[in-house]
């Protein structure tokens, strides 16, 4: 959703019409070569200076890193990266509002090795278990390797953004200790048949492009990503903007609140 009327930013009329219709904008060369050999350097950096630490996700399959959260805090470098003006600037644009960090992440998957991640809409989570009001919220990914068919390059369901799908039940105690390294989540996971719906209606993206590339898209947009068994590895920078006016309240389906790493406050 582009929350502004009339947006102003670095996005031109027709790709923020493209955005609102879609829910998602992709670009190129918004990171240089030394941008992501840079990045790709802060995960080896702080994976060895955290050590077994929350913030370090591993697979439970084989105890690769899937996921590093919380990079902008732990990396001068990212942090500069992340307030950018084709970065933060857009989802500034979009949201038609000062923003901050909800969330900041390298997603990993390894050639061989790299798991799954199944259908979500992210904001289903954020709302449920961050206490995030509503979706005025978007993610940027950028890619620090190339994203292809082949290697588990993320699937958006175009116009998804336009309906919420929730998920039943209430969300167990310190439930993202398991969510965050299983394929299919028993919480906050749409039921196969709202799933099937969406893409009958709207059919399925798959949103490749070369290292350096990015990919803005609606916190409710419907999506996933299919594990990589090709040689070469899929690396991600996911920063999360969220609306400050949109700031989180307590959660609406979980008792408590998650960790701040993984929802800023």
């Amino acid at each position: 959703m582009v929350w502004p009327a009339d947006p102003v930013g670095p996005l031109s009329a027709g790709e923020v019409a493209g955005y609102r219709d879609r829910g998602y904008h992709t670009a190129e060369n918004v990171l240089s070569d030394n941008d992501i050999d840079t990045c790709l350097a802060e995960v080896g950096a702080i994976t060895d200076k955290l050590g077994v630490d929350e913030r370090v996700v591993r697979e439970s399959s084989n105890g690769d890193v899937r996921s590093l959260f919380a990079v902008h805090e732990l990396s001068d470098a990212i942090a500069e990266i992340c307030a950018r003006t084709n970065i933060a600037g857009v989802a500034q644009q979009i949201l038609g509002d000062d923003v901050y960090i909800h969330q900041s992440r390298i997603n990993l998957k390894p050639g061989f090795a790299g798991g799954p991640f199944y259908w979500h809409s992210d904001f289903e989570t954020w709302h449920a278990e961050d206490g995030m009001p509503t979706p005025r919220a978007l993610s940027v990914s950028l890619a620090l390797t190339p994203n292809l068919t082949t290697n588990g390059a993320l699937m958006i369901i175009p116009g998804s953004h336009k309906q919420f799908v929730g998920c039943v039940g209430q969300t167990p105690d310190d439930y993202h200790n398991q969510s965050l390294v299983s394929y299919r989540p028993p919480f906050g996971t749409p039921e196969e048949s709202d799933v099937t719906v969406l893409a009958d209606e709207h059919g399925i993206d798959m949103i490749t492009g070369p290292a350096g590339s990015a990919l803005y898209f609606d916190s409710n947009c419907m999506h996933a990503s299919s594990g990589n068994i090709t040689p070469y590895p899929r690396s991600n920078l996911f920063v999360v903007f969220n609306a400050k006016s949109n700031a989180l309240q307590q959660p609406f389906a979980a008792d408590a609140p998650r960790p701040d790493y993984l929802a800023h406050r």
